[in-house]
């Protein structure tokens, strides 16, 4: 592909999209399965609780501390398919915060989530995002996250 092609934006990005091609993480790590909409800064994203991930705890629940990287990787996800869109390369970004993060109902093997992810902030190469994750129309989590894009 020339550099010409390559700077321009890309149109022919269809929904649903599996995250394969939008972040670097991958199976047992990948909790996340496919970007279903996306609108400027936000997105949804979708993940079925996978028996085999290393943090479904023997009752086969999805530990508590999953949800904060559940809404990292959709926002990922929602930033990779923006930098795409742009005809950008995919940039990888690092987790640095974590705050208000309210885990109000579990999740378990099985149980299909949709996350919603929004920008909320950017500041130099550090973006605010804002995280909901839903089952079933049910409220379970919701936070905030700090990630750092060098």
């Amino acid at each position: 592909m020339s550099a010409a092609e390559e700077g321009k934006a890309k149109k022919d990005l269809p929904l649903p999209m599996p995250v394969e091609m939008l972040l670097p993480h991958r199976k047992p790590m990948c909790l996340v399965d496919r970007l279903v909409e996306f609108r400027d800064a936000s997105g949804v994203v979708e993940a079925l609780v996978d028996p085999e991930s290393p943090l479904i705890g023997e009752d086969g629940g999805l530990d508590r501390i999953a949800f904060i990287e559940l809404i990292a990787q959709s926002y990922a996800a929602v930033r990779g398919y923006s930098d795409l869109l742009h005809g950008e390369g995919v940039k990888k970004g690092f987790l640095v915060a974590a705050k208000m993060i309210e885990v109000k109902a579990a999740a378990a093997v099985g149980d299909m989530l949709r996350i919603r992810v929004t920008t909320t902030g950017e500041f130099g190469d550090f973006t605010l995002a804002d995280g909901v994750v839903t089952s079933g129309g049910e409220i379970l989590a919701w936070g905030s996250i700090t990630v750092w894009v060098p």
